[in-house]
């Protein structure tokens, strides 16, 4: 079925049944973490993924330069579909859904997040508290829909074809980046948030010191660019790597402002709010072929909201046997996903 229309509004009324009746319709093994079957996705990811750098690596430079432009850019979508399921996995570490073993689930997100310029420690206590406040207008963290007497005067201005166009582009391109460093489409604090800062005010005190250890992971990281760039020149950096990354951050603001942007979703003040109401108040979409290479955090989310430390390899299963019990506050949109990000830009 197609699902959610964008003109129906999902059930918002208190929930018949608990997170307890939801998780007993679920079969026990489904939240069982392995920690070989885990590695195994890390494993098969980075394998497909240096087998596409060898490949660009080796190959496209000796093509013709009409064909080599063509390749490059088909080299970008492929590694960062790939390197996407890598930030779905490491994603997977923060809610410790990898293994048992917090040490060990903090040591390979670390790692994980780190190569991808994302600051491990930091998103993962940003993010803990965007999975404690879903769909609550006031303390919500990221895709909180603004009040009409906080919309900019300028959004008029951008509220037409060209207008929705250009705030996507801008939005998949600089939105990741700028939401970690400014705070870009958070929720509102009362001084400067950043990602980056131990004394930000997204964070208490006892998780300060963790945030220095994202940024030496970030750091490590830059100073490798760095001396790539000085060996293999800027070129090769930015095409082997630059190019994969802005795919992965497109599409890692893509799938989570389609997970929490709809115009049927609704979204609760402090009058109305409940965990299970805002953990509710996410919709699954359907990525076709691209579900599987990004772990189905795109068509499971739902799950994953209401269960975040069920390893995705379960979260199918896991989300075939909740939709009885949760009926019609079950969302789901299979509508294609170039209209609905236009549909919900412009609506939304």
């Amino acid at each position: 079925k197609d699902g959610l229309k964008p003109l129906e509004r999902a059930l918002h009324e208190k929930p018949p049944f608990t997170v307890g009746d939801i998780k007993k319709v679920i079969p026990p093994h489904c939240f069982k973490r392995s920690v070989i079957r885990s590695f195994s996705y890390v494993v098969y990811d980075l394998t497909i993924a240096s087998i596409f750098y060898y490949l660009a690596n080796n190959y496209i430079p000796l093509l013709p330069n009409s064909l080599a432009y063509v390749a490059w850019p088909v080299y970008w979508i492929f590694q960062g579909c790939v390197l996407t399921g890598v930030w779905v996995i490491a994603h997977e570490c923060g809610h410790h859904a990898f293994s048992d073993y917090q040490w060990l689930d903090d040591t390979v997100g670390l790692i994980l997040h780190s190569a991808l310029l994302v600051p491990y420690f930091s998103w993962k206590y940003s993010h803990r508290r965007h999975h404690s406040n879903t769909g609550s207008i006031e303390h919500d963290e990221v895709f909180v829909p603004k009040l009409k007497s906080s919309v900019r005067s300028t959004a008029k201005y951008l509220n037409n074809p060209p207008g929705r166009i250009l705030t996507l582009l801008v939005t998949l391109t600089m939105g990741w980046p700028l939401y970690l460093m400014f705070n870009v489409s958070g929720r509102y604090y009362d001084r400067f948030a950043c990602h980056f800062d131990p004394n930000s005010p997204i964070y208490s005190n006892r998780e300060r010191a963790q945030i220095f250890i994202s940024d030496a992971g970030i750091l490590t990281v830059f100073y490798i660019l760095f001396r790539l760039a000085s060996t293999k020149g800027l070129v090769w950096v930015l095409t082997m790597y630059g190019g994969p990354l802005l795919v992965v951050n497109g599409f890692l603001v893509l799938i989570t402002f389609l997970q929490h942007t709809h115009p049927s979703l609704p979204h609760y003040d402090s009058t109305e709010w409940d965990w299970l109401r805002g953990a509710l108040a996410t919709v699954d979409r359907d990525y076709g072929i691209l579900n599987k290479v990004f772990h189905n955090i795109t068509d499971t989310h739902v799950t994953h909201h209401l269960f975040s430390t069920m390893p995705h390899y379960h979260a199918m299963e896991a989300t075939k046997a909740i939709k009885p019990i949760l009926g019609d506050y079950y969302q789901f949109d299979g509508t294609s996903i170039f209209k609905a990000m236009y549909r919900e830009t412009k609506e939304c």
